[in-house]
């Protein structure tokens, strides 16, 4: 019964039952796709497993990195808009938020105060360059990319991030604080018609800042290219789920004061706790919503990497050195994995194991950029060299020296003789040169 169940739910999601039913039907097609996409991930367990890990990363790097944006911030005078900013994020806990809050400026006091020694500062540092490192990992996952950034470029972009952010975040606070005080402000608000939708739009400024960051976030920190309208669809999605989980939160504690009152003063730190871990499941969520509005195909069948069948992967592994030799001949033009991925339109968790395999061969290398180039001449790279990569070697690497059955062993010869006749001595740069000569539609 229960099988036949999801049978009938699987075809109602997954076939084009609702579609007649015009636009509202396609509609909500598309959003018990999404739904049940991102629910099947969660059950799952690794967005569960990965929020409650930076939960335990926040713990230990909050306080760095708020010292860090008051030592930036005190430069431009306007370090005491960053606590405002702290007890907002933190207003559904209510007076547990300003308690929290509180207590966090208390130690970030007593960090800039010069307590702490050498070693404990470059703890601090560590802690706060690890904690954007976390969140990297956690989106990589989600956007099935398993490569991260290289050491310099991590370190250049963190200490962006962690210098400009703070920055951005009290400038646009600043902005909008002080249109309250100009007199077109004042008119619009004691406006009849205009002050009622002014101030419904002035309460919805936290909001919209957040679904700004959430976007930058989705847009900015997995090392794959992010469009930009998949990153707004995943900031908007975080900001109205942010929104709603606020009211809930709040709601649960107001109702629910006799029920704090027995963990006494371990309940800040039981709701703190709570907090962190739905706002990074939130964070998750809406990371994993940009992934499959950027790529739709991956709606169904969800994190189960696509097992190629081996002529794809014959094609694939050309492709790719296709495209870098393409890309190594024009001086303006460089490639990636994040590059070949877009463009082929497979995941780079696909394309890494044979990359991988093609580096381990000599015939791809990758810079300090993550860019990848031939390893070799490429007059010097046969396409049977490159097709061995899939052929012979696979993903997981050599099987070694299998006993095949003589009748089987012979098929194989003449499989593999076809295939070397076709590709016969061609190189990567002949290749190349025929592609070049192939008139453009």
């Amino acid at each position: 019964m229960t099988k036949s169940l999801l049978n009938q739910v699987d075809k109602l999601i997954w076939g084009d039952a609702l579609a007649k039913y015009g636009l509202p039907g396609r509609l909500l097609t598309t959003i018990l796709r999404y739904l049940h996409a991102v629910l099947r991930d969660m059950f799952a367990g690794q967005l569960t497993l990965r929020a409650m890990s930076l939960v335990y990363t926040t713990l230990l790097s909050v306080v760095p990195l708020i010292a860090f944006s008051f030592a930036l911030l005190k430069g431009f005078g306007v370090d005491d808009l960053l606590e405002v900013e702290i007890y907002l994020l933190l207003e559904p806990l209510g007076e547990k938020g300003k308690e929290i809050t509180d207590n966090v400026m208390r130690l970030v006091d007593n960090v800039n105060g010069g307590i702490l020694g050498g070693v404990s500062l470059g703890f601090f540092i560590y802690t706060a360059i690890s904690m954007v490192q976390k969140v990297e990992e956690a989106f990589n996952y989600a956007w099935y990319v398993s490569k991260p950034r290289s050491f310099a470029r991590r370190f250049t972009e963190y200490v962006f991030v962690m210098t400009i952010g703070p920055i951005v975040v009290v400038l646009a606070i600043g902005m909008i604080g002080s249109l309250q005080d100009e007199d077109i402000v004042r008119y619009l608000v004691e406006n009849r018609f205009i002050g009622p939708l002014f101030v419904a739009t002035n309460k919805l400024t936290p909001f919209l800042l957040m679904t700004a960051a959430f976007a930058f976030l989705y847009w900015f920190i997995p090392n794959t290219k992010v469009r930009l309208s998949s990153a707004l669809v995943g900031g908007l999605a975080g900001g109205v789920l942010w929104a709603t989980l606020g009211v809930i939160v709040a709601t649960f504690i107001v109702n629910s004061a006799r029920t704090m009152s027995v963990y006494g003063g371990f309940a800040i730190a039981i709701i703190a706790l709570i907090w962190l871990y739905l706002n990074w499941l939130v964070l998750l969520v809406g990371a994993q919503l940009a992934y499959y509005h950027q790529n739709p195909a991956y709606l169904r069948i969800g994190r189960r990497e696509p097992r190629l069948p081996s002529g794809a992967r014959e094609r694939l592994v050309l492709n790719i050195m296709l495209l870098v030799g393409q890309a190594f001949r024009d001086p303006e033009a460089s490639v990636t994995i994040a590059d070949i991925s877009e463009k082929i339109g497979i995941p780079s968790i696909t394309l890494e194991p044979i990359v991988t395999g093609l580096e381990q061969n000599g015939l791809l290398t990758s810079t300090d950029k993550e860019q990848l180039i031939p390893g070799r001449d490429m007059a010097r790279i046969a396409l049977r060299d490159v097709l061995a990569v899939v052929r012979e070697v696979g993903e997981t690497g050599s099987i070694g020296e299998p006993r095949w059955s003589p009748a089987i062993d012979e098929i194989g010869a003449r499989i593999d003789m076809a295939v070397a006749g076709t590709v016969e001595s061609t190189t990567l740069a002949e290749l190349l040169d025929n592609v070049a000569r192939e008139p453009k539609s």
